[in-house]
């Protein structure tokens, strides 16, 4: 067993290479129901997580769990088909050691994707939301622990955790394909329970737009990279109070097949914008 995380990233990253070598410079992280995003890579090199090593396994229905490599548009692209939860046991640092072989990959850019619940009936099923900000009330975050030079600032600043410019970018883009988009702040549970309908007035309270249970520390070690981070979530329900129904991940699932198929359009031309 390695004694760092600095040694368990590069055997990661050396067999990574040893099947695509060519460095992607955008890194793309797929959730609930956008796996067919990775259909836009001309030709793609997949790994299955299993056979990358140190890399967790991707548990939750929905996230395939492989690696993708390959060429859009002239750039080099890395996209992760399914990521991993805290709630599902693994560690922060686990959740987040795919973020790290990305920006030692050479990756620069990363996009940040996830099925989310609506606390604001004005944010409904089936939308997007561009992330501006986030809460983290997942009672964890991946800094902590032993710190490594190749890591970054241990303390870090978030003032912009999600990049302006691609913000503003994908704004535009969304205006000028007509794409039903928000702006808004994301809030980070621990799950897997679904909030409660006094956790979603509290969290309106504090500002939040959507809940969700990801995202955050992603974004928390790209920016320890200083990566520049775009956060785009799609709208699978509305929170408990507002729904009139319960909620279920089968819910999200069936959503989501109909979100997916429409967001491949809307990716290839952000894709086309990094």
């Amino acid at each position: 067993m390695p004694a760092s995380q600095s040694e368990c990233v590069q055997s990661a990253v050396s067999y990574v290479r040893s099947r695509f070598s060519d460095p992607p410079k955008i890194g793309v992280i797929l959730g609930s129901g956008l796996g067919g995003v990775g259909s836009l890579l001309q030709n793609p090199c997949v790994i299955p997580y299993g056979q990358i090593p140190y890399f967790p396994k991707a548990t939750v229905e929905g996230h395939k769990g492989q690696l993708l490599l390959g060429r859009f548009d002239g750039k080099i692209v890395a996209i992760l088909q399914g990521r991993f939860h805290y709630y599902e046991g693994h560690s922060p640092a686990d959740v987040t050691f795919p973020v790290r072989v990305l920006k030692a990959l050479g990756a620069e850019t990363l996009v940040l994707t996830a099925a989310v619940g609506s606390l604001r009936s004005g944010i409904r099923p089936g939308t997007w939301m561009a992330i501006t900000d986030h809460i983290n009330m997942s009672g964890a975050n991946p800094l902590r622990g032993p710190h490594e030079v190749f890591m970054g600032h241990r303390f870090l600043d978030m003032s912009q955790a999600y990049d302006p410019g691609l913000l503003s970018s994908v704004m535009r883009l969304a205006k000028t394909e007509r794409i039903p988009i928000k702006k808004g702040i994301y809030l980070c549970s621990m799950g897997p329970s679904y909030e409660t309908p006094a956790e979603v007035r509290a969290f309106r309270r504090m500002g939040a737009d959507v809940a969700g249970m990801s995202v955050v520390m992603e974004a928390i070690v790209a920016r320890q990279h200083r990566m520049r981070v775009l956060g785009l979530a799609w709208i699978s329900n509305l929170a408990s109070g507002i729904s009139k129904t319960s909620l279920s991940h089968e819910e999200v699932l069936q959503l989501g097949r109909r979100v997916g198929e429409q967001a491949i359009p809307f990716f290839k031309k952000i894709l086309q914008i990094l």
